[in-house]
């Protein structure tokens, strides 16, 4: 019998089988084709708003996401930067085919993992708890675990206008026999859609009429193991490009809105709000004039170009009359028509914080299946799982990643508290502590628990605990250290719009200044520093009030997610309780005061009276022993 078996190789799946064969777990990843292990069905990149810091969140735990994103990209980009710490995010360009073949190379090549080519078309239990999955070839497969992460392939259907057809991505296996193999077990589904833009032949493009948009111009990266030397180099860097709809644009789809497949009726499922198709933003954004497309490169080993922002389910005719209004593609050759995917979706309401199924014990969830969009969402969901479905079947408490803590435990507690009726993307609006929960910080939070379970070596983790130790040792020399006037220091403060100062000047209080920047203090110095540290250092210290604020407010919600509520608790008999309450909490079942508090519809006034039944029944447990 196998210790584990991940149903799915996209990017929850590979996680999550990667951190079971790391953990010396027995572990087969089931996936439909070998060839399409980690594939990018949509956008070719990683990161962006939010899920940059997912992706440095993911190293932070051992996941590979961000080694691979980094090893594979064509450009890097540092997003916000105009902004405050808290919403930096960083994005790469990824050539799709290499990611694709490295990730697979890895899995191929990983010590306890068998990838194996196969389509999962039923889930076996016995008295609620996992057993095994059937599949089309190899028959039963037995294992003490398991991680669903079938992604969209879920009796999934592709439309294009009211051309319709049972298939997933790029024209991928389906399996609707899964979907009620799961509703046979009492596993409530939903239907979800989303979609993706056409790609054009690059050669075909006139970029003479876009705006240029180059790369970062220093070394970025979202592993803390990868070097200069293991990725592009700056100068080598691939460009994208920006351009936008036309009135013509916006004319031609208007004038097809009722051969859409969204407007036409044939799409049942819910579709993307913050990644909306084009005629959806042409409908909700009337008074807009025109609506921002950025040109990406696919694959140095394709002549193909994808057209961020313009998904759409129109007819293939008006595709073609909608990609020649575009400036720069007047002549411009569409090499894969856009479409939606529509396909089955598991309600988290049903999902443990660890990822595990209520109902079903050793059945873990993880990735799009679960209501999400987007690579990121989807890898950290994964790792999670994969952790968790180990520490199981080790006899371990799961490891519950708090809102304070990460972006990642933001989204599970969102999923898990609140549903969703939509494919749930994360924002950095999301996250109530997000000048916590830093692009620049992710190892200071995680790398812990990355450590722990046997996802980060020794030797990283000790250079880690060295990074802490010159952090502390930089700041202890900046409280103490001056900087007199004569160094320039008063001529960049003047241009900066402070006035002329006598005397020295502290350094620790001086970097509290708006746009006074610790490098440039150093430089003026004289002083040889670690620019990595120094940019650290300068920005905790500049921001440690409005860190310490949030940290306070943090502490507070973390002393309710310590109160745990009884798994077997009788929400509908419980006094005083709304009755509203009453039906969400026992629908939900939260894990501790803290998630109640977050159930939508949950009042003050019902965490008060819940707070009084919990104490009430402790006394009464205590006195009955």
């Amino acid at each position: 019998m196998r210790d584990c078996i991940v149903i799915g190789a996209g990017h929850a799946g590979v996680e999550a089988a990667m951190a079971m064969a790391h953990a010396g777990k027995d572990t087969v990843l089931v996936t439909i084709k070998l060839e399409h292990i980690a594939k990018m069905p949509c956008n070719p990149s990683i990161g962006g708003p939010a899920k940059g810091v997912v992706v440095r969140e993911i190293d932070a735990l051992g996941g590979v996401m961000p080694k691979i994103a980094d090893k594979t990209a064509l450009q890097f980009k540092m997003l916000n930067t105009t902004k405050g710490p808290g919403v930096w995010n960083m994005r790469v360009q990824s050539d799709k085919l290499e990611y694709s073949k490295t990730m697979a190379d890895l899995c191929m090549h990983t010590d306890h993992l068998e990838v194996m080519e196969d389509v999962v078309d039923g889930i076996v239990c016995e008295e609620k708890r996992f057993k095994a999955v059937k599949t089309r070839d190899h028959g039963l497969i037995e294992a003490r675990c398991c991680i669903m992460t079938t992604g969209t392939y879920m009796d999934s259907m592709v439309m294009i206008s009211s051309d319709t057809r049972s298939e997933g991505p790029d024209g991928d296996k389906t399996t609707k026999d899964l979907s009620q193999s799961l509703r046979d077990l009492g596993i409530r589904l939903f239907r979800l859609k989303t979609g993706t833009p056409q790609r054009v032949l690059t050669s075909s493009i006139d970029f003479s009429k876009t705006k240029y948009e180059p790369g970062a111009s220093e070394f970025l990266a979202f592993s803390e193991e990868t070097r200069p030397e293991d990725v592009r180099p700056v100068e080598d860097q691939v460009p994208c490009y920006l351009t936008y709809t036309t009135p013509k644009t916006l004319a031609i789809i208007r004038e097809n809105l009722n051969r859409s497949s969204m407007y036409s009726g044939v799409v049942k499922g819910v579709g993307p709000r913050y990644c909306p198709s084009i005629e959806d933003k042409v409908v909700r954004f009337a008074d807009k004039e025109r609506h921002q497309l950025f040109l990406e490169p696919e694959s140095l080993s394709l002549d193909t170009t994808y057209i961020q922002g313009f998904s759409t389910s129109m007819p293939r005719d008006v595709q073609e009359e909608m990609v020649h209004s575009l400036i720069g593609l007047e002549n411009a050759k569409i090499v894969k028509y856009a479409y939606a995917i529509e396909y089955d979706a598991i309600d988290p309401l049903q999902v443990k914080p660890s990822l595990e199924l209520k109902e079903i014990d050793s059945l873990f969830i993880g990735g799009q299946i679960l209501g999400t969009s987007g690579y990121e969402e989807a890898a950290g969901l994964g790792l999670m799982a994969g952790i968790n479905a180990r520490r199981k079947l080790d006899g371990l408490d799961p490891l519950i990643l708090k809102r304070d803590e990460s972006y990642i435990g933001v989204m599970i507690d969102d999923l898990v508290t609140k549903g969703t009726n939509e494919p749930y993307r994360l924002l950095t609006s999301r996250a109530e502590y997000r000048l916590l929960l830093r692009h620049d910080n992710a190892d200071q939070r995680l790398i812990r628990y990355g450590y722990e379970n046997g996802l980060i070596c020794k030797e990283r983790y000790e250079k880690y605990l060295k990074k802490m130790e010159d952090i502390a040792k930089l700041k202890e020399y900046l409280k103490d250290a001056r900087i007199e006037k004569e160094s320039g220091v008063n001529t960049y403060l003047e241009r900066l719009g402070f006035e002329n100062e006598r005397g020295s000047h502290n350094l620790y209080e001086l970097l509290k200044r708006p746009g006074v920047e610790l490098e440039d203090l150093f430089d003026l110095m004289g002083v040889e520093y670690d620019k990595a540290i120094a940019r650290q250092v300068g920005i905790e210290v500049k921001y440690e009030g409005y860190i310490a604020k949030a940290r306070k407010e943090a502490d507070r919600m973390v002393k309710m997610d310590n109160v745990k509520l009884p798994e077997d608790a009788d929400y509908l008999h419980i006094d005083n309780l709304a009755l509203e309450a009453r039906a969400k909490l026992d629908k939900v079942r939260p894990a501790s005061l803290g998630q109640a508090s977050r159930i939508s519809g949950i009042n003050p006034s019902d965490i008060q009276v819940l707070a009084i039944w919990l104490k009430q029944r402790k006394g009464e447990l205590h006195g009955e022993s």
